[in-house]
């Protein structure tokens, strides 16, 4: 007991070692508008867990060539993960995307408390080692046809790196943009957002270059990728920064209590106190149903669109399943460029939902989200039966954009309520609810399509069931939103606990020299940096929604 009592005991001798808190703490005149590129410097790279389905075609056909060599129908998943003698199914692939949030979830909530002691630059360093490390042991697992490589690489150690790197700069965010927490927030999730509209092409590109008629070229794509990936991620977390306690804006002067803003604590809760809040499992309900809602949709946007609508995509009045080979690829094109299209409106939805909620406050925000989701969802069975693809396409777009935004709200949200001396390992823990949701949305999507066709409803209709089970779970989640009250004064730290946990934080009121801490810079400097910062970071996401346009025209032409 005493040697973890002194585990948690503040440290009599500070440590300024490279990768330390200390290290890390602003002086004065540092431009903080240099935070949110690191922070989207982290979040572009691991933002590609979105866009691993690239890999997925070229995988199961790593041996057999231009035709998947496939295993006997008797094999046993766990026989898959060893074998060397066939191809890996696409079901089997498929399986990265539950470790990568499943882990990503697990991650953020065990380690979001260290997070905050340790600070975003270390955690962003383990980050970029393990999401890049994951990479490259995937990569050593394709070259040696080993699934289970696969599932440790990129599924475990990979999912490790996006817990840590996705909640990395939350708490340092809303420390420096105290007026505007959804704007900054909303920014540096847009970029999680946008990493698989990066990779994914990226990846297209490095495959087709690599490809031999002996190798799909995913390995040494894996490994380009992940050089690539661990020079940004490095070069993000070393460029974040902390604010000195007490640090506030030049001329913004925080609301006094009770002036108007109930929903706004000055107080702080210890992370190890959430789970006993009843206002933290409302909010965990609001993320769960809202993202359930919006991420069984994703999963099946594609095949959706083109069963509703058939051959009205191409011209022709045929059903889906009355359409030949070549017409079927023809929509399958338009369909990709219906689903880069959800792309943007997810992307620009995290910072536009987040951003508008600094005006109207995290649960008004939250309202619109479920009570106009819900009306759009209720609305797609009669776009679809009445084949008006702008109001089913529209409808979509919105709903996307309202899930992307949800994302980028809620740690706004979080920090609302508790306070900010420990939201970032409040929000890995409430990251749980999208481990949670990763599953239960696509499942209940997948089943209710595949119940539908058993009874024989024709293709075009087997969503319309499922639409409206969505709008039930947005309407539990409006409710659970309007159910949040500001928290008793009794969840909140003491000052003697909060000055406590600071100490542990190895948090410093105002840096008295320049001795391990960062260095000082002038106005003009600090924005040239953030410009170049800027543009870093810019250029890659110019080049994402150039690519993302191009293939978004397919669908209007």
């Amino acid at each position: 007991m005493a040697s973890i009592a002194a585990d948690r005991l503040p440290s009599s001798t500070p440590s300024y070692g490279f990768l330390s808190k200390e290290r890390t703490i602003a002086g004065p005149g540092f431009n903080r508008w240099l935070v949110p590129p690191a922070a989207l410097a982290i979040h572009l790279c691991i933002g590609m867990a979105y866009g691993f389905s690239v890999f997925w075609l070229p995988l199961s056909k790593a041996i057999g060539g231009k035709e998947a060599l496939a295993c006997s129908k008797d094999i046993s998943l766990f026989a898959e993960l060893f074998t060397t003698t066939c191809d890996w199914r696409i079901s089997s692939l498929g399986w990265m995307y539950t470790l990568f949030f499943v882990l990503l979830g697990v991650s953020a909530a065990v380690w979001g408390g260290w997070l905050e002691r340790a600070g975003p630059r270390k955690a962003g360093v383990v980050a970029a080692c393990c999401w890049a490390g994951g990479l490259v042991i995937s990569a050593i697992g394709v070259h040696l046809h080993q699934l289970w490589m696969m599932w440790l690489g990129s599924g475990v150690i990979g999912g490790i790196g996006l817990g840590l790197g996705y909640i990395s700069p939350v708490s340092t965010l809303i420390k420096w943009f105290p007026d505007r927490r959804g704007m900054a927030t909303g920014m540096a999730i847009m970029g999680f957002g946008g990493g698989a509209m990066i990779g994914s092409p990226l990846a297209a590109e490095l495959m087709k270059s690599f490809a031999t008629p002996t190798d799909v070229g995913v390995a040494t794509t894996f490994l380009v990728m992940a050089a690539t990936y661990f020079v940004f991620m490095m070069g993000g977390a070393l460029g974040y920064r902390v604010p000195a306690s007490g640090w506030k804006p030049a001329g913004w002067t925080p609301p006094a209590a009770n002036a108007g803003k109930a929903m706004i604590t000055h107080g702080h809760v210890h992370v190890s106190k959430v789970w006993g809040i009843p206002q933290f499992w409302l909010v965990w309900m609001v993320l769960c149903m809202n993202v359930s809602a919006g991420i069984g949709v994703i999963g099946i946007s594609s095949p959706m669109l083109q069963e509703v609508f058939g051959g009205a995509l191409i011209g022709t009045d045929l059903r889906f399943g009355q359409l030949d080979r070549d017409q079927l690829k023809a929509i399958a094109i338009v369909a990709a460029g219906f689903t880069a299209l959800l792309s943007l409106f997810n992307i620009g939805g995290r910072f536009f939902w987040a951003s508008l909620s600094d005006k109207f406050g995290r649960k008004m925000t939250y309202v619109v989200f479920f009570v106009l989701g819900g009306l759009l969802y209720a609305s797609i069975p009669a776009s679809a039966g009445s084949g008006s693809k702008l109001l089913f396409v529209s409808a979509f777009c919105i709903i996307l954009s309202m899930y992307g935004g949800g994302f980028a709200t809620v740690p706004a949200y979080l920090a609302d309520l508790f306070g900010t001396q420990m939201v970032g390992a409040i929000h890995g823990r409430l990251l749980t609810a999208w481990a949670t949701a990763g599953i239960l949305g696509p499942v209940i999507v997948n089943y209710m399509r595949e119940y539908q066709l058993g009874l024989g409803i024709p293709r075009e209709q087997v969503y319309n069931q499922t639409m409206f089970i969505l709008v039930g779970m947005l309407v539990v989640g409006l409710i659970c939103n309007l159910l949040i009250k500001p928290l008793d004064a009794k969840w909140f730290m003491t000052d003697d606990e909060l000055a406590r946990e600071k100490a542990l934080a190895h948090e410093k009121v105002r840096a008295a020299s320049m001795d391990g801490v960062a260095a000082k810079t002038d106005a003009r400097s600090g924005t040239l940096v953030a410009a170049l910062a800027w543009g870093a970071v810019g250029i890659p996401i110019a080049w994402g929604v150039y690519r993302t346009l191009i293939s978004v025209q397919n669908f209007f032409k």
